[in-house]
């Protein structure tokens, strides 16, 4: 436990943030797994879905929450998936 009052102040900014990045991160692997099963199972909104996916792939990068190449290599991987419904 911190003793000075800004490391305390700081603990709970710390605290805040990654219960806010547990939930986005979360998010996004709900989202992972929704869009493959729709395409698996060759929904018609399997494609929204997936644009939906993206979108927050791209905010997790934009954030910091993940590298930009982590990034890159899901929105390939989901993008070939896609590319199979064709």
């Amino acid at each position: 436990m911190p003793n000075i009052k800004s490391a305390k102040k700081e603990l709970r900014k710390n605290v805040k943030r990654h219960e806010a990045n547990v939930a986005i991160k979360k998010n996004v692997n709900e989202l992972l797994k929704k869009s493959a099963k729709a395409i698996v199972a060759k929904e018609k909104d399997a494609k929204e879905t997936v644009i939906k996916t993206i979108k927050a792939i791209d905010k997790m990068a934009k954030n910091g929450l993940i590298k930009p190449n982590t990034a890159s290599r899901r929105k390939s991987r989901l993008q070939k998936k896609v590319n199979t419904l064709k």
